[in-house]
């Protein structure tokens, strides 16, 4: 089955792309994500310190999944911030795919509108692939594409909650009225059913992290997301059947032994 994710032009296998903090260890972070398949890795340039000691081994480890990397703004909550740390990733990391976080309340990690939208617009123009993190607003969303985005990233709830999909109702209308755009679930999903609830809704892939680094066993959690983003993908191409609110046999009375036809309602 031929069936790749397209993102700003380039195709990748994997619809699940995860984090890389919070692991226990750099060893378990390489080992977990190599495990879920993904492509995409983000990471936070104010969370890592490309220096020595465990910052090092972070690096090495990173390196050696060979995974594209895609940095992220984590910890910014003004567009001012969040483009001078792109700047600063995109040298480091030579790579201009940026995921984009601009925070607006401390309490639910709510991306800002505002500030997003602005921040957005002016790395577009200054070259960035863009990934942004934004909530569930239809509105903002087609706001973000209006200032060239090409790929959304709505939360499904808050960073870090792993309540899963908590506005069905907002994500479905995201994914109808944004039928050509790449739709990502960024945040908020806790365990594999959640992904894959996700995909058989179907948005293009899934992005998380602390359900995984945060795991009894990182790296078999990370093959159950892995495996559950697949099988939600599948159910949505092969095509859901419908919903009735009334039963409906599986077996239908012409093919009931006769005895049995004889004595069945009419």
């Amino acid at each position: 089955m031929s069936d790749v994710l397209r993102l700003y032009g380039e195709t990748f296998n994997s619809r699940l792309l995860i984090g890389s903090a919070l692991y226990p260890s750099p060893a378990v972070m390489a080992d977990s994500i190599r495990a879920s398949g993904a492509e995409l890795v983000t990471l936070s340039l104010r969370r890592q310190t490309a220096g020595s000691g465990d910052g090092q081994a972070f690096w090495d480890q990173l390196r050696q999944t060979g995974c594209r990397l895609l940095p992220n703004t984590a910890g910014c909550r003004s567009a001012r911030e969040a483009i001078a740390l792109a700047e600063m990733a995109r040298e480091l990391f030579e790579t201009d795919w940026l995921k984009l976080e601009v925070i607006g309340d401390d309490y639910t990690l709510q991306p800002c509108p505002y500030g997003l939208i602005e921040a957005a617009e002016s790395l577009i123009k200054r070259g960035f692939k863009v990934l942004p993190y934004c909530t569930d607003d239809l509105i903002v969303c087609q706001r973000l594409l209006d200032v060239g985005c090409q790929v959304l990233m709505p939360w499904g709830a808050p960073i870090g909650t792993g309540l899963g999909l908590l506005n069905r109702y907002h994500l479905r209308t995201l994914r109808d009225r944004l039928p050509d755009t790449p739709l990502i679930i960024d945040a908020g999903l806790g365990a594999p059913s959640q992904a894959c609830e996700a995909m058989e809704m179907g948005f293009d892939g899934v992005l998380l992290n602390t359900a995984i680094a945060k795991a009894d066993d990182p790296v078999t959690m990370a093959r159950a997301f892995a495996m559950a983003v697949q099988s939600g993908r599948y159910a949505f191409t092969a095509g859901l059947m419908q919903t009735r609110q009334t039963a409906s046999p599986s077996t239908p009375l012409p093919g009931l032994p006769f005895w049995h036809q004889q004595d069945a309602p009419v």
